[in-house]
């Protein structure tokens, strides 16, 4: 499988008529969507957390984080996001893929809804 990008849209998640277009690298083996700062901060969202992330080279890093709407391929929720960096990748991680009911199709690379898991009693 190749590499996955994906348009969506980022909006305030109180506001969604604050809102930017943005293209993200589909990422399952990131857990939060990595959304640049200064994009998210332009429509009013702000940091409610920090947290320690563990980049692929074995590096620490810390980052603050929001919440944010992501509307991807007709779907949207209110996810948590990563106010990210100068450098860092802009990338749609797993939480928003289960969030929305997307995954990535191994045959062609692009999302297709998915029927979501449910525990019955």
């Amino acid at each position: 499988m190749g590499v996955t990008y994906v348009d969506g849209t980022v909006c305030n998640a109180t506001d969604p008529a604050r809102s930017f277009d943005e293209r993200f690298l589909v990422d399952t083996g990131a857990l939060f969507p990595f959304v640049p700062r200064d994009k998210l901060a332009a429509i009013g969202v702000t940091p409610t957390r920090r947290e320690t992330f563990r980049l692929m080279d074995g590096t620490l890093i810390e980052r603050d984080m929001g919440r944010a709407l992501v509307r991807v391929e007709g779907k949207e929720e209110v996810v948590p996001v990563v106010l990210a960096e100068p450098g860092d990748a802009t990338v749609l991680g797993v939480v928003a893929l289960e969030a929305l009911a997307l995954g990535v199709d191994p045959t062609s690379g692009e999302l297709r809804p998915v029927i979501v898991l449910a525990v019955s009693a």
